[in-house]
C-alpha cells in the first residue's frame, strides 16, 4: 500500500489539496458543491468513495469494508486513503485525457484541485495522508455551536429518512467530532493552515465568508 513510499504520491506542484472539517449539520456538503462550481474543485468525499468501494466488482476492499462497517468498526485508515489516493490519480488522468482533446483551459484552474470532504477524521489519518498521498493547502473548518447544529439535523430528520439525525445520536456525533476531529483542526492551526469559517447565519453568508478565507490563501475563482 501506499505507507511503503517514501514521498508523497502527488506533490503540492501537482496538486492543491484542500480539507474540509465541521461538526455534523455544518454544511460541508452545502459548501463543498459551491467550490465545485465556482473554484473548480472535485469533490472527494471519503464516506461516498467506502460505500462504492463495498459493491465494486472486483474490489479488493470490498468484502473488507462491509466486514467492518456491519461490525460498526472503523474501516483501516490505510485503506480509505488508497481509495482517495485513486479517485486522485483517475481524476488526474480524465484531466490530463480532455486537456489533450481540447484547446481551451475554461473553467478549469491551471492546477488540479481536490476538495476532501469529512477527512481527515483523526490526526494520524492526516498525517498518514500527507506523508503518503499529498501535503494539504489548508483545512477549511466549518465552526457551528451545538445548539445550531442539533436545530438543523432535527429539521433535516424531519425529512431525511436518515436513522442518525435524532438527539442522542446527534449530540453523540458531536462529541465525537470535538474529541476526535478538533485536535487536526488545532494541530493545522499552529502551522497556519487553517481557515475558519462561523457557520452561522444563511448559507450566502457563509459562502461568502468562505469565499473570503479561501482566496486569502491563494486559492482564486475560475
Amino acid at each position: 500500500m501506499a505507507s511503503t513510499q517514501n514521498t508523497p504520491r502527488f506533490s503540492p506542484d501537482q496538486v492543491e489539496v484542500v480539507f474540509v472539517l465541521g461538526g455534523p449539520g455544518a454544511g460541508k456538503g452545502t459548501q463543498s458543491e459551491n467550490l465545485v462550481r465556482d473554484y473548480g474543485f472535485t469533490h472527494l468525499s471519503a464516506g461516498d468513495l467506502l460505500r462504492a468501494e463495498q459493491v465494486r466488482e472486483g474490489s479488493q476492499y470490498g468484502d473488507l469494508i462491509r466486514n467492518y462497517i456491519k461490525e460498526g468498526k472503523i474501516v483501516p485508515m490505510e485503506i480509505t486513503v488508497a481509495l482517495l489516493s485513486n479517485a486522485m490519480s483517475d481524476t488526474l488522468a480524465k484531466r490530463s485525457s480532455t486537456t489533450a482533446e481540447t484547446t481551451t483551459q475554461s473553467k478549469q484552474p491551471p492546477k488540479p484541485r481536490f476538495l476532501i470532504d469529512g477527512f481527515p477524521r483523526k490526526l494520524d489519518q492526516a498525517v498518514f495522508f500527507e506523508e503518503t498521498v499529498a501535503p494539504s493547502k489548508f483545512t477549511l473548518f466549518l465552526n457551528c455551536p451545538e445548539d445550531v447544529l442539533e436545530t438543523r439535523l432535527l429539521k433535516r430528520g424531519e425529512t431525511s429518512g436518515r436513522d442518525d439525525d435524532n438527539i442522542e445520536s446527534i449530540k453523540k456525533r458531536f462529541r465525537t467530532f470535538v474529541e476526535t476531529s478538533m485536535p487536526v483542526v488545532d494541530e493545522f492551526r499552529k502551522q497556519g493552515r487553517v481557515v475558519a469559517v462561523e457557520a452561522v447565519g444563511t448559507k450566502d453568508d457563509v459562502y461568502a465568508r468562505i469565499k473570503e478565507g479561501i482566496e486569502a490563501k491563494g486559492i482564486t475563482p475560475l
